[in-house]
């Protein structure tokens, strides 16, 4: 089974940028010691300060999944509901 690649782009309310940033840093440390996790990189666009972007890499669907239903994940949109305008969310492969 290859590897996941996971790129998740939040886009935070002009307002609420801080907020949504400092919880997002939040989950960094956390998720990167969870089991199937390669890579969990968190980017913030430099012309759009209120857009972020994960990349992510796991080593399997099943791993991440298991990411997806964590209790830091839980508390992070408890924190943040009604700051975030946008979220999308792409499960990908490499395929070169």
């Amino acid at each position: 089974m290859p590897q996941l690649t996971i790129v998740a782009n939040i886009k935070a309310n002009p307002d609420q940028i801080e907020l949504v940033k400092s919880e997002l840093i939040k989950l960094i440390n956390i998720t990167r010691a969870e089991e199937g996790c390669i890579n969990y990189d968190l980017h913030q666009d430099n012309e759009a300060p209120g857009h972020f972007m994960f990349h992510e890499n796991w080593e399997s669907r099943e791993l991440w999944q298991k990411h997806m239903s964590a209790p830091h994940l839980a508390a992070y949109m408890a924190a943040t509901e009604g700051a975030v305008a946008e979220f999308t969310l792409n499960e990908m492969t490499v395929v070169g």
